[in-house]
């Protein structure tokens, strides 16, 4: 991942700390150093925000230890300065299994506050919640409340918040799953207006909570949206059946060449009538370089990528699409090449299938 380090793996799941992550242990501990004016205090604060972070981490494996149960896999979990992101392979298919799986996350930090308030309360150490500051007051109480609030804050009935799947969990027992998206975006948004509003006149922090709540709702929207385009359409049907392809025998120059005489930016390399790898546009750039035009597809072609079959249905495919490190994935039937798959063909479906479901309905407003 770009901009990511990999601290590890754990339970199978790769966990990856964002380079902009340095931003707020390098905010935290300038702000404990002018508050403390201690090299300790300073280090307090920064092993405070670490164990914080710790617990978004587990927060994280909350949620996808509950998806394992139920048969979805993570790609990984990675640490961003306003939180953690477990990227779940699916959505769960059934809305119980959304919302045990949106839930599992703050359960994992209610847990965390009850162990703390537990042993606050055994080692006599519990104070007065109001004798609390930043940088002030007992480490393990200081915890203990910062877990609260990340339950109250990710229980906010808003996307991308857990609250928010949580809401459309609830409305999808009653509802079709693309309506109950919509009403727990256009409720996000909402109180996205009202927290940008109380944010004018007191914190302006809540206009950049309102900004996120705002892009999150309507992304998820969106994507819910393109799922349901998508359900139930081979890819066979999306296929760009008009292509050029290679051999490995071919030079560099014959790609630049198909590259400067069409649309057409990646190809398949085919011998014997089997796909036997994929060049990017990428891979050519990145070629030409270094390296001479006469130069065999053989020695820079990409030879673990992606396949396709016709038959397969087009959401898993553009998933695998997306995530993968490609535009492209030859399209094969009974192991023989017969298209490509393509980000941009798939748009340009979306658009057409959108035009033609408005269609009926504003010839039906003419009428």
């Amino acid at each position: 991942m770009k901009w990511s380090w990999k601290l590890g793996t754990f339970a199978g799941i790769d966990v990856f700390i964002h380079a902009t992550f340095l931003l707020i242990i390098g905010w935290v501990g300038l702000s404990y150093w002018q508050q403390t004016g201690t090299l300790v205090g300073t280090l307090e604060g920064i092993l405070f925000t670490l164990l914080l972070f710790g617990c978004v981490v587990l927060h994280e494996y909350g949620h996808a230890l509950t998806a394992r149960r139920f048969g979805i896999k993570t790609r990984d979990i990675t640490l961003y300065p306003i939180g953690g992101v477990a990227r779940l392979e699916r959505m769960p298919d059934k809305p119980i299994q959304e919302l045990w799986v949106a839930l599992a996350g703050p359960a994992v930090n209610v847990v965390i506050a009850v162990l703390l308030f537990g042993w606050l309360i055994i080692s006599g150490t519990l104070t007065s919640i109001a004798s609390l500051g930043l940088t002030s007051g007992p480490f393990i109480e200081r915890l203990m409340l910062v877990n609260i609030t990340l339950v109250l804050f990710n229980l906010i009935p808003a996307f991308p918040m857990d609250g928010g799947r949580v809401l459309r969990a609830l409305l999808a027992l009653r509802l079709e799953y693309t309506r109950a998206t919509q009403i727990a975006a256009s409720i996000g948004q909402g109180m996205a207006l009202l927290l940008g509003f109380i944010g004018l006149f007191s914190n302006p922090f809540l206009l950049f909570i309102a900004f996120f709540v705002w892009i999150g709702a309507g992304q998820e929207a969106s994507m819910v949206q393109m799922k349901n385009a998508l359900g139930g359409i081979p890819v066979g049907r999306v296929t760009i059946t008009d292509y050029q392809s290679l051999t490995p025998q071919d030079t560099l120059g014959r790609a630049v060449e198909l590259i400067l005489a069409g649309s057409q930016t990646d190809f398949p390399v085919v011998e014997n009538n089997t796909v036997v790898g994929v060049l990017t546009r990428n891979d050519i750039l990145a070629a030409l370089s270094r390296q001479d035009r006469h130069v065999p597809i053989a020695t820079i072609m990409r030879r673990d990528f992606q396949v396709v079959d016709a038959n397969e249905m087009l959401e898993p495919a553009f998933i695998r699409l997306q995530t993968c490190d490609c535009h492209t994935m030859p399209v094969t039937y009974n192991g023989r090449l017969v298209g490509l798959l393509t980000t941009d063909n798939v748009g340009e479906f979306l658009m057409i299938q959108a035009v033609m479901r408005q269609a009926p309905q504003q010839r039906r407003s003419f009428a």
